[in-house]
């Protein structure tokens, strides 16, 4: 069996390189897509720089700086060494996802299938590329948790059981493409939103690799979502959202939680469940 030839677009945090190299044994990678912001834009600094949104921005800076002191996320994703990209000679650096050089790339280079994890929301004419479409790996279960900070808020509403992440192929909305399969961590007592979400993205490195190779088999995945469901924003998170939260977890929340692995998968005939 041929292996498909992919594109990966992501971040360059430990848990978009830990995504990037399981993709990178299920599929032949062509090129490891990463962009770095570096583009400036007057008009989205001057919007940054408004009061509400600077001030917002700082309290999350501040929040994040206490959360990942001492890496977390590195320990957790590659807890035998330093992060790193199993390819580093694959990586093309581009000030933002929509450049027209990953356009170009993506042209030049022809894919079978593009791979999304962690970028900046794709849009214009990259959406046409890749034979067999786009595909990107969303932090919630779309079509009730699009957006932004999904386990958070999956938490918040009392509904640990719908935590998880969604592999879905990109269209021009907001994770509201073709479900290609949910995946729902093991959710336990004593579980943080960094932990179950961290947890969520290791599961779905193993899925998204599965997907990978049972499209190059041929098989027909995909199932258009049922209903637009909610769409979360990072302005939504407020400092009383997160106290909240706090308060209910420090409470015992998730006492006596104990929710299996589950992945359920999404074809145009069928939907079904695996079980690990």
């Amino acid at each position: 069996m041929s292996r498909l030839r992919i594109m990966i677009l992501c971040g360059r945090s430990a848990r978009h390189l830990h995504v990037a190299n399981a993709l990178c044994r299920a599929g032949e990678a062509l090129a490891i897509v990463q962009e770095t912001g570096g583009e400036w834009k007057l008009k989205k600094t001057l919007k940054k720089l408004r009061p509400d949104n600077l001030f917002r921005k700082v309290w999350r800076w501040l929040r994040d700086r206490r959360r990942y002191t001492g890496n977390p996320e590195a320990k957790f994703f590659f807890p035998h060494g330093e992060p790193r990209l199993d390819h580093p000679e694959l990586v093309r650096e581009v000030p933002h996802i929509n450049h027209p050089d990953v356009v170009k790339l993506a042209r030049d280079l022809k894919p079978d299938l593009i791979c999304v994890f962690g970028t900046s929301l794709i849009r214009g004419e990259l959406l046409n590329e890749g034979r067999l479409g786009i595909v990107n790996l969303h932090g919630g279960l779309s079509p009730e948790y699009r957006g932004a900070d999904c386990t958070f808020w999956a938490l918040y509403n009392g509904e640990p059981e719908k935590i998880g992440c969604t592999l879905h192929y990109i269209d021009a909305g907001i994770d509201t493409g073709r479900l290609i399969a949910h995946v729902s961590p093991e959710v336990r007592e004593g579980d943080s939103e960094l932990v179950l979400f961290w947890r969520a993205v290791q599961d779905s490195s193993e899925v998204y690799a599965e997907a990978v190779t049972r499209l190059a088999e041929g098989e027909q995945l995909g199932m258009v979502q049922p209903g637009k469901g909610r769409l979360y924003q990072v302005r939504d998170r407020g400092l009383r959202h997160e106290q909240a939260l706090a308060t209910r977890l420090a409470s015992g929340m998730l006492a006596g939680v104990a929710l299996p692995r589950r992945v359920h998968w999404f074809s145009p005939e069928t939907a079904g469940e695996r079980k690990p």
